[in-house]
Formats: structure tokens, C-alpha cells, sequence
């Protein structure tokens, strides 16, 4: 494939969902191509879950928790957030269900996302949907009788169950850890995971381990489609080694194509609204597992990345940056923009820096508003000084860095875009 191809093919993430519709033969480095993308869900969770469980006391069907909030030490998920508490577990529902019970939280923000194995949310239970009273779930897998309080279905017998709670940090951590203890979860002894391989594993190892997730974790009927087209790699095959390796290739380039291929309104990307439930956009679910793993659907979140100095969403500059922010932004939540440098692979992860601050957002002490109560933020790698020394948000030392913008409870003018944020420009 030509470099004209390859672009078009990248060039999906903004025009249409979905996988170009081709039709694949067992040599076709097209299929190839495809199937990587489509399996690549499937192997970061994999991936993640491997990880994660790797911890020390750590098994499925238990919620384990974090009680610090990510810093730059933290690297287990790209783009991790710097204003709530993270619990999780990763379940295994193939033997029964499992019982989750929520506490009573108050007004406390918080969030329980259970995503199926292509990370898609199959729910979000928390204060948006149910409010601050909590309450028990059964959560139930595919197949499985709908016994127990509220029957909650999960579309794969695997899942990941991801917590948020809120925290203000400092002498709030102790009631926010409480507010974490009152989560439980009792179900099935789950078996331990296989080992599978990552995403840079060679064509061969890459699409075994696929076959066997989609047999742990079977696709829904509306994927016969593509998995038709794909099926010498996901498949019974037989497939052509030169054809994978090309396909893999390809697949791979096109995950690097797409960090420069997001559309910027204003100076920020908003994301699509099939985040987070992807259907059959096989291209943007495989781009957000590899950039945003974990992101919540945008009723509950909205994630907006900067368009930096290059318009694709890189800072490069060593001098300072403003964003304007006026004194009421449209939602019911919090926010909050976060500072990450910029990994070879297009991930995304905390900085250090000389304030231990990895980012600036409505609950962050001693802040200058404005005298009409805008707030000027304050961005760069040096110190501003003066006033301006408590809005600075600090960039690394050197290199490319990322600016994210988080509005949790989005109000229907921020979710419908009558509202735009203003862009961040060179002071």
C-alpha cells in the first residue's frame, strides 16, 4: 500500500466508523490489517489485566484499591487522572455471577464503569445514574440466569470494574479511602488469566493470542461482518506470513497516523459520541485503547486534548502558554487540565515537576481568579513568577508534551457543542 493509501486509510478516524470493507482472501495483507486493529481492544485489556493482577496480593473477582492519587511515578494506564481514587477489579463471571455493593456516598462524585473485554461500558453505576444512596448489583454474564438484586448484564464473561471516587487529597484522603472501603464485590473464586501477547509481539504470537481472547470472550453476532473478512488471522486461517507481517505493519503505522489525524475545533478535540460504546467502530475503539484506555462514555466524562504547537495535539515550545477559562463552565461535576509528556508509543503519562502539581482544576487551593472571575492557567516549563506562580501548571524539563481537558456531568451545551472552550495560545 502507498503512502496516498495509507493516509486515507487513517484518515477514517474523522470521516466514518468502522473498518474499510474489502474483500480479504488468506494472503491479503488488508485483513491482516484489520484484524490487528480490531483484536488490539482485546490484547491492551489483556495486557492491563496481566499487569494489574501481577501486584502483590492482587486475583480476580477482588476490588483492590489505589490510595494516592497518580503522579508521574504512575504507569499503568495511559492518561490516568489526577482528581479521583481508583479502585478495580477484573471479574470473572464464567462460574456464577458476582454481587457488587455501592456505600452510601453523599454528594461525593464517584463512578463504577464495568467494561467488557472490547472495552466497551457495559454501565456506569454512580452518581449520575443512581445517585448517592448506593445500593447492591448483581452482575451477570453472558448466558447466565438473572438472579440477585438489580441484574446487571456484562456482555463478556471477563470484565474490568473500575472505580472513581472523588477526592479534594490532603485531609480529605482519609474520608476518601473510607468512602473506597464501603465498595465490596463477592463472587465466584475466579481462575487465573492466561498469559496472552502485547500489541508489539511478532504477527504470529500477536494473532494466536487473539484467537484465544475471542474464544475466552466471544464477539457479539454484529461482528460476523468483519470477523468474516478477517478470518484467516482471527479465524481458523490459514493466512500467508508475508501478507500478516504487511497487514501488522500497516495496522501499526496507522496507530501512529492517528495522533495527527484528530479535527480540532477552537484549538481542542472533542471526542466522538460513541466513546466509550463503540458499536462497530472497530478503528476509533482500537485508537482509544491504545491513547485512553478506560475512558468513561461522554454522558459521564468529556475528555478534550489541545492542538499544541503542530495543530496534532503536540507542545513543543519552551516559552509560556495561557488557557482563559471563564468563571462557570457548563457542568454539573468537576474539571480539571492535566499535563502529560508524550511517549515514543502515543502514550500519555504525569510529569514530574518542582510543585508535584500534574494538574490545575476547580478544586486546586490558592488560585487567582480574575476580578470577574475568569482564571487564567499559566503553562511552561520555567516558573511565570509573580501573580501568575499559582495558576502555573509546570511542563517537563524538555520534550513534547500533551494538555488534556476533563469535564465530568457535562451539561447538554458542553455534550452538544454549543459551547466551545477557548483555545490555549503563546502568552
Amino acid at each position: 500500500m502507498n503512502r496516498r493509501e495509507l493516509l486515507v486509510t487513517a484518515g477514517m478516524l474523522g470521516l466514518a466508523p468502522g473498518l474499510a470493507a474489502r474483500a480479504a482472501t488468506p494472503a491479503d495483507a488488508t485483513a491482516a490489517r484489520d484484524a490487528y486493529l480490531y483484536a488490539l481492544p482485546l490484547i491492551e485489556m489483556a495486557t492491563t489485566r496481566a499487569r494489574m493482577l501481577g501486584a502483590p496480593g492482587a486475583a480476580v473477582n477482588r476490588i483492590d484499591h489505589t490510595r494516592a492519587l497518580a503522579d508521574h511515578t504512575s504507569r499503568r494506564v495511559t492518561t490516568p487522572n489526577n482528581d479521583t481514587l481508583y479502585s478495580w477489579a477484573f471479574l470473572d463471571l464464567t462460574r456464577g455471577s458476582a454481587t457488587l455493593t455501592i456505600p452510601p456516598l453523599g454528594k461525593r462524585y464517584y463512578s463504577v464503569a464495568v467494561m467488557d473485554m472490547f472495552t466497551n461500558n457495559n454501565v456506569v453505576l454512580g452518581t449520575r445514574t443512581i445517585g448517592g444512596e448506593g445500593g447492591t448489583f448483581t452482575l451477570v454474564g453472558p448466558g447466565q440466569g438473572a438472579m440477585g438484586p438489580n441484574p446487571t448484564r456484562i456482555a463478556t464473561p471477563h470484565a474490568w470494574l473500575l472505580i472513581r471516587v472523588l477526592t479534594d487529597g490532603g485531609e480529605d484522603m482519609a474520608a476518601a479511602h473510607k468512602a473506597q472501603d464501603g465498595f465490596d464485590l463477592k463472587g465466584p473464586a475466579g481462575v487465573a488469566p492466561a498469559a496472552y501477547a502485547a500489541r508489539d509481539a511478532a504477527p504470529e504470537a500477536y494473532f494466536a493470542s487473539a484467537r484465544a481472547l475471542l474464544a475466552s470472550d466471544p464477539p457479539p453476532p454484529t461482528d460476523l461482518r468483519v470477523l468474516g473478512r478477517t478470518a484467516p488471522f482471527l479465524g481458523a486461517g490459514p493466512y500467508d506470513a508475508a501478507a500478516a507481517a504487511a497487514g501488522v505493519d500497516e495496522a501499526r503505522a496507522i496507530t501512529v497516523l492517528a495522533k495527527g489525524r484528530q479535527t480540532f475545533v477552537n484549538g481542542w478535540s472533542y471526542p466522538r459520541p460513541n466513546l466509550g460504546d463503540y458499536g462497530q467502530d472497530y478503528l476509533y475503539r482500537a485508537i482509544v485503547a491504545l491513547q485512553g484506555l478506560g475512558a468513561l462514555p461522554v454522558a459521564e466524562a468529556m475528555y478534550m486534548k489541545a492542538a499544541g504547537d503542530d495543530g496534532a495535539g503536540n507542545f513543543t515550545g519552551d516559552g509560556l502558554y495561557r488557557l482563559s477559562l471563564p468563571a462557570h463552565l457548563p457542568l454539573d461535576g468537576f474539571w480539571s487540565l492535566s499535563m502529560y509528556e508524550a511517549t515514543a508509543d502515543g502514550q500519555f503519562f504525569f510529569t514530574d515537576n518542582p510543585l508535584g502539581r500534574y494538574t490545575i482544576g476547580d478544586r486546586t487551593p490558592g488560585l487567582k481568579r480574575n476580578a470577574d472571575g475568569a482564571l487564567d492557567i499559566w503553562i511552561g516549563r520555567a516558573d511565570p513568577g509573580g501573580d501568575r506562580s499559582a495558576n502555573w501548571l509546570p511542563a517537563p524539563k524538555s520534550g513534547p508534551f500533551a494538555l488534556y481537558l476533563r469535564a465530568y456531568l457535562p451539561r447538554p451545551e458542553l455534550l452538544d457543542g454549543r459551547f466551545r472552550f477557548s483555545p490555549v495560545v503563546k502568552a
